[in-house]
């Protein structure tokens, strides 16, 4: 059986500037973008949380569907919350991620729903498991657990067995 290789990853935002994504939004905020890279053919790119909401609309034009919205926790470890909306277009055939990196104390950024409204119970998922609150949504309520669950389970500092 012969091994694969993968290609090497790109981390250069300079070198990453053709894909179509990437070059609406340096073109649009340049300070908007933290950091990209390219990893087995799929692009990620860091975005500011202060400019998710505006930069999700400066790619929709092109980056037509949002698929899903995820969150990792890396406690204990800041910022604590890695959020990624997972975008494809139609179009181009391509797909894109855009990550936000939200802190531990502090767990708030904007809603896509405004520009996505699939996003309503991606947001309201995150929101109940993770603690993540979304400014701007319209019904940010939980989804999953009851109403009067304390805590919020999918974080890695929460009881294995809940709260007693």
């Amino acid at each position: 059986m012969a091994a694969t290789s993968h290609p090497q990853v790109i981390t250069d935002v300079e070198a990453l500037r053709a894909y179509p994504a990437l070059e609406a939004l340096l073109a649009w905020k340049p300070e908007a973008v933290q950091s990209a890279k390219l990893d087995r053919g799929e692009l990620s790119v860091y975005i500011d949380r202060s400019y998710i909401r505006e930069a999700c609309s400066v790619i929709k034009a092109k980056f037509n569907f949002l698929a899903d919205v995820t969150c990792a926790d890396f406690h204990p470890t800041e910022p604590r919350f890695h959020l990624a909306y997972h975008l494809l277009s139609h179009e181009l055939k391509q797909r894109v991620r855009l990550k936000v990196a939200v802190a531990g104390d502090d767990p708030v950024v904007e809603s896509v729903f405004p520009v996505w409204p699939s996003a309503n119970f991606f947001e309201r998922e995150l929101y109940d498991l993770l603690g993540i609150r979304f400014l701007g949504h319209p019904n940010l309520r939980r989804i999953l657990m009851p109403e009067d669950w304390e805590g919020h389970p999918l974080r890695k500092d929460y009881p294995v067995e809940g709260y007693r």
